[in-house]
């Protein structure tokens, strides 16, 4: 069985203590993953739904073949596994902050997400996903100004909780339009998000993306016995 908790990583980032642990949930005889921020959850590997949800949702629009993809926010690596899992998809960028983040997948910590890093579609950015919004240059540095099929964000819990203040302004008509720059004609661009619908960020979105909607994802919460929820916003160019 192991040890019932173990510490796998941890760091001192400019947002706070981050850490990587696990630890073996008796109730459920499972082994968890969770990555705190100072006290904070991020996220939790017995509630991966709706990231995975994600990457199902955001690439269900799109049409064609050869997808040229970007994950924001790498995590557990539940979005980006899962996108892999589409065989359209031609290449993947996954744009993360953290470099102990990507550390954490190139050593293999976290089983269920074995083979991502090894994909050869794969390439892991170490960047600020929403400075490289705010500067214009991108996602990819060897390409400044790419455009992309898809855009995948998971990094805040949500539009108006967001993690440092410096990425609220990316959730606001003019921040988004410089995503909407960033993605070929009919990508798409799909948020997570921890709160429920929140009508005034739908009214951001269709001030900028034609079209829009706000999935709402349920699963089921086996510590607390009852149903939990997220939503996946899609929105396309």
């Amino acid at each position: 069985m192991g040890a019932r908790f173990e510490e796998l990583a941890w760091r001192e980032t400019p947002i706070g203590e981050l850490s990587l642990r696990r630890r073996r949930e008796p109730s459920l005889d499972v082994d968890v993953y969770e990555v705190k921020l100072d006290d904070e959850y991020l996220m939790s590997s017995l509630f991966p739904v709706a990231e995975i949800e994600l990457a199902r949702l955001g690439l269900a629009t799109l049409a064609g073949d050869a997808l040229d993809v970007v994950v924001g926010g790498l995590g557990l690596g539940y979005t980006a596994r899962t996108a892999l899992e589409d065989p359209r998809v031609r290449s993947l960028l996954v744009v993360e902050a953290i470099e102990d983040v990507i550390d954490w997948h190139r050593q293999d910590l976290l089983p269920f997400a074995a083979g991502l890093a090894a994909d050869p579609r794969t390439r892991f950015v170490r960047a600020d996903f929403f400075a490289a919004v705010s500067s214009g240059a991108g996602f990819d540095p060897e390409s400044p100004g790419r455009r992309f099929h898809a855009v995948l964000l998971d990094v805040d819990h949500s539009p108006r909780q967001v993690l440092h203040p410096s990425h609220a302004g990316f959730y606001t008509v003019d921040g988004l339009r410089r995503l909407a720059a960033l993605l070929h004609r009919d990508g798409v661009f799909a948020l997570w998000s921890n709160d429920p619908p929140d009508p005034a960020f739908q009214r951001v979105l269709t001030a900028v993306f034609p079209t829009s909607v706000a999935h709402v994802v349920r699963f089921a919460n086996p510590l607390q016995r009852r149903e939990s929820a997220n939503t996946v916003y899609v929105a396309r160019h």
